[in-house]
């Protein structure tokens, strides 16, 4: 099977919000064995979106359109429905109940003709129910491809597409299975990943593809097994993640697509019943922001001084002046103090320190600008490393944030084996 996913809108294609919808829809389709063919975003112009539809019929069996299905008059996907398919609009008196009912019970009002017309729809076409929202899902067939459109609010988007279209694709389609595998490293870049595992890859059977999914301070590898055959596909799969295992199991941390390094970390520190702390000045609250996007992170995360300043390092963490005087404030010496001081201020039992010169100028330091320090203190010892993340800034910045990560889970891993 293959699909083409659409988003309508032109504050999509003028940038002023970003497509979040086409990567859920496609995520979701490809787990049960739908190819995605292409993403396009268009206009709300209904001679666009007719164009659009002429081009996929017949070359896809399924078409899925977000957006334009709102109450006010540039929402033009359901009139263009009716255009394209020869039909026309009815109301649909279970959609209309379901929308004054949620109109004065959620906004406490009654339902203006705006809210009741959101009942319209093609009097051809399968209703898609939306619980969460107004505006209903439509589904309808011409000749060879199904279109169905979806409305552009992510939430109700997401409740569509699991509660009603998921299920319908999985009982009136036979699929092929598509099973996919991500082997998370951290430390090496592509290029030197590729060199490692290139006798490993070029034996991979030819149902099983290899993508690498690079970003800074880490490599994705993601395995991709298509057929018919689905025990077959996963003992296939098992079996070739073994034999990468073998060989670069230095760099591995995890072994699925939402297990990033502070997932895994995460893990690691609530197993061991550890807590961590932070003293950021260049990466300025990135490493705490990213160890808190872990749900149950309150467990082992206390807390982070924001030492962006050089006296906030004096007044704060109690860095002490003479020390920032005679290495700067890009040192390995202020670094290690950074570290130690605010492990002993969260009374946590490790702590991680970030001081450099991200960009584009120097500030309080005379350090070559992309130097970063890292310290870890553990409960044993502090470890200090220097780094050059080179250029622009913001690479720095989240190459010292998957660095510090990538250093504390080494260090974790060490108690653990």
């Amino acid at each position: 099977m293959k699909a083409t996913i659409v988003t309508i809108g032109d504050e999509i294609l003028i940038g002023q919000i970003v497509d979040t919808n086409s990567g859920f829809i496609a995520k979701s389709l490809d787990k049960i064995g739908v190819e995605i063919n292409e993403m396009i975003s268009i206009s709300d112009d209904k001679k666009h979106i007719l164009d659009t539809f002429a081009s996929l019929q017949n070359k896809v069996d399924l078409v899925i359109i977000t957006g334009g299905l709102g109450p006010t008059k540039d929402d033009v996907t359901k009139k263009t429905f009716c255009d394209y398919f020869e039909d026309e609009l009815v109301i649909d008196e279970a959609v209309e109940k379901h929308v004054i009912e949620l109109v004065e019970r959620v906004m406490n009002r009654t339902a203006s003709q705006i809210n009741r017309d959101q009942a319209l729809v093609p009097s051809k076409c399968t209703v898609l129910h939306n619980q969460v929202g107004t505006a209903p899902g439509m589904w309808m067939k011409k000749e060879n491809t199904v279109f169905i459109s979806l409305p552009g609010v992510p939430y109700e988007m997401k409740y569509l597409v699991e509660h009603e279209i998921i299920p319908k694709v999985i009982r009136e389609y036979k699929r092929p299975y598509i099973i996919h595998k991500t082997i998370l490293t951290y430390g090496q870049g592509e290029s030197l990943v590729a060199e490692r595992i290139e006798d490993w890859e070029n034996n991979l059977p030819e149902f099983i593809k290899l993508a690498y999914l690079p970003s800074p301070g880490r490599v994705r590898l993601r395995l991709s097994a298509r057929g018919t055959d689905k025990e077959k596909l996963e003992t296939a799969l098992d079996e070739n993640v073994k034999l990468l295992d073998a060989i670069i199991n230095d760099i591995i941390v995890g072994f699925n697509d939402d297990e990033t390094i502070e997932v895994v970390v995460g893990r690691l520190l609530g197993k061991q019943n550890k807590t961590i702390s932070t003293a950021e000045s260049c990466t300025g609250g990135k490493i705490a922001e990213v160890l808190t996007s872990v749900s149950g992170s309150s467990k082992y995360f206390k807390g982070s001084v924001i030492s962006y300043a050089t006296e906030v390092k004096i007044d704060v963490l109690g860095i002490a002046e003479s020390l920032i005087k005679e290495y700067s404030v890009v040192s390995r010496e202020v670094v290690s103090a950074m570290a130690l001081n605010v492990k002993a201020m969260m009374k946590t039992d490790y702590a991680i320190a970030t001081t450099g010169n991200a960009g584009p100028s120097k500030g309080d330091s005379n350090a070559e600008i992309g130097t970063v320090f890292i310290a870890l203190a553990t409960p044993n010892e502090i470890i200090v490393e220097e780094f050059n993340f080179g250029q622009p800034r913001e690479k720095v910045i989240d190459r010292a944030v998957i660095k510090s990560l990538e250093l504390l889970q080494k260090e974790i891993l060490k108690n653990v084996r």
